[in-house]
């Protein structure tokens, strides 16, 4: 698929959607209100709570993830205002936003490729925010949870693409320009995405600059530099383009203190503890 066919297809889309012929997925109503009501400082956790428990499976994987071995203390926490107070306002809004994520994924694609497409693209987002909550969390001092939704989302521009692309037989058809087609739009939609979300200006960052391997800003180090090493280690054992780069060069290693070799062995020590994040995200 070339340059031309791809900005076409850019620009048709943007039409579209300014049009609202095309309308970009929502926050989840339950992510979107809780979001909402920690906007303002002084909200009680028990309205906080009523919020979420509205949702029995929200309610039911926010108390799973409370009570993992990542957050447990000595006693069990079995409600929800309980669990917002213990995990503090912040990480409540970035964990209930990515637990809720997973409604994104019931996109109405009428082909099995498309929803085994949608399916590694989910997997892999679990992977990449599982990664991220594991080296914000012991490399530097960000919020992890804001790290692991960053992680999650960086990839969520390549939900409409894949939709709006049923609209176009000649693309849909062929996967191979599908997936070019998916890799060099999905930051610019996935921007446009948490910008009608009102999502704060690092998470954008991270989702509009997590491909740019050389991105050097001069600043402290941020979650898109998290996400960018996630990104790349997610993808270890792979044939992925990202795996034949000379990673001693990508300055986010730099940025984060951390060398590429140590990096990966972090990750392969930690191998359980990432994977149970994954986990608790798919559960």
């Amino acid at each position: 698929m070339s340059t031309t066919q791809i900005e076409k297809f850019w620009q048709e889309l943007v039409a579209d959607i300014q049009a609202n012929r095309v309308v970009l997925p929502s926050l989840p109503d339950v992510a979107l209100k809780v979001r909402k009501l920690l906007d303002t400082p002084s909200t009680p956790a028990a309205r906080i709570a009523a919020a979420i428990s509205a949702d029995a499976v929200l309610t039911t994987r926010l108390l799973r993830m409370v009570n993992s071995p990542l957050y447990r203390t000595s006693h069990t926490i079995d409600n929800v205002q309980a669990a917002v107070t213990r995990l503090g306002n912040s990480n409540v809004r970035n964990l209930v936003t990515s637990l809720a994520m997973e409604q994104l994924y019931q996109a109405r694609v009428s082909t099995d490729q498309k929803k085994r497409m949608l399916a590694r693209h989910r997997e892999h987002g679990m992977m990449v925010a599982a990664l991220s909550w594991f080296i914000a969390r012991n490399y530097t001092v960000l919020n992890a949870e804001e790290s692991m939704l960053a992680g999650l989302i960086h990839d969520i521009g390549k939900l409409p693409i894949i939709e709006y692309a049923e609209l176009a037989p000649d693309i849909a058809s062929d996967e191979g320009a599908l997936e070019r087609l998916i890799e060099i739009l999905h930051p610019r939609v996935g921007v446009l995405m948490l910008r009608s979300w009102s999502f704060p200006k690092d998470l954008a960052a991270a989702v509009a600059e997590h491909e740019n391997l050389d991105r050097d800003p001069g600043t402290p180090a941020d979650h898109t530099d998290v996400v960018i090493v996630a990104n790349l280690l997610s993808y270890i054992g792979t044939d992925h383009p990202h795996t034949r780069r000379d990673w001693s060069s990508i300055p986010a290693f730099r940025r984060l203190a951390i060398t590429p070799e140590e990096s990966i062995d972090a990750m392969k020590n930690a191998k359980e503890q990432i994977h149970e994040v994954r986990l608790l995200l798919a559960a």
